[in-house]
């Protein structure tokens, strides 16, 4: 049964994948390599000081070295080329890595949570000095890393993304300045906890929204902005010739790279290469599917697709 694989890996309209810049990679690599260091100094900050707001703002600080790592990832093993063993290249090095970061911070923020109500019942000395001058250099880290980021290109998607993170963690360095100025002035040390209970929320949501869509990804699910019925009407209604779309798959390589199979029955009238044409035209401009096997069914047949379980 003939088919007709589409290698141009081009992007159309709607296509979220840019062209890698060698500038993005080492303004993302000076980046992480800031960000990864004061991570472990203010988690040596935070274990000396006794204060969970810098432990757990060092853990938001870790989310946004992992942001960052997975953009450099992103930029380094995407230029690979792929081989006999890996089809695909090494794009999806950095759903993998994301996976482990964010099941890594779900276990941080669960231990973050249960430390807190133990401060709460008894609460432990805090040294406010230490704590202020590591959040308060914590904060001019960050204002660094986002000034080198927005050197860099800000139109790409990992970039982008990053700029988020670090933004996020301004909020936690100035929270961990405001628990240590009130416990230096008023010695009320249950704000401590308190804080880096609300730190943790906002390590947690980042956490959650990257384990999904890593694992989604990971489970070959398609793209969460496609749905595939709307995109098989969408085939029969504009592209000329095409009576019904069956057997389509869509999924992930990486983020930002969507591929797709799919069956098509045409009429009898129509041009078979200038149908499939047509049909890669209309996924790559409408639906960001730049990577598609279009398989015509010659045979008009009805049998069941192998890869649905019975």
């Amino acid at each position: 049964m003939p088919n007709d694989h589409n290698h141009d890996h081009s992007s159309g309209d709607h296509h979220h994948a840019p062209k890698v810049r060698s500038e993005n990679e080492k303004v993302v690599l000076v980046a992480f390599l800031l960000t990864f260091s004061f991570m472990l100094a203010e988690l040596i900050g935070g274990l000396l000081s006794g204060s969970l707001a810098l432990i757990a703002d060092a853990g938001h600080m870790l989310t946004d070295a992992g942001a960052l790592a997975l953009a450099w990832a992103g930029f380094r093993f995407g230029r690979r080329k792929s081989d006999d063993r890996r089809t695909f290249g090494y794009m999806r090095f950095e759903i993998l890595a994301g996976f482990v970061n964010a099941v890594t911070l779900i276990l941080l923020v669960g231990w973050i949570a249960w430390e807190a109500v133990m401060r709460l019942i008894a609460p432990s000395p805090v040294l406010a000095g230490p704590m202020l001058v590591i959040a308060v250099l914590g904060l001019v880290v960050n204002i660094g890393v986002y000034w080198m980021l927005r050197r860099g290109d800000r139109d790409h998607v990992n970039i982008r993304g990053a700029m988020v993170h670090v933004l996020g963690d301004l909020l936690g360095s100035v929270a961990a300045i405001v628990a240590a100025i009130t416990i230096w002035l008023t010695g009320w040390t249950p704000i401590d906890p308190i804080l880096s209970v609300l730190l943790s929320v906002i390590v947690l949501r980042s956490a959650w929204m990257l384990l999904k869509a890593s694992m989604n990804v990971l489970m070959e699910g398609a793209p969460n902005n496609l749905v595939v019925s709307d995109m098989q009407q969408t085939l029969v209604a504009d592209v000329p010739g095409v009576e019904d779309v069956q057997h389509v798959h869509v999924w992930s390589i990486t983020s930002g790279q969507p591929v797709a199979t799919m069956e098509v029955r045409l009429s009898d009238s129509a041009d078979p290469a200038a149908t499939t044409a047509a049909i890669k035209h209309c996924l790559s401009t409408t639906f960001g599917i730049a990577h598609a096997t279009v398989e015509i069914d010659w045979e008009h047949r009805e049998d069941d697709c192998v890869l649905i379980p019975d």
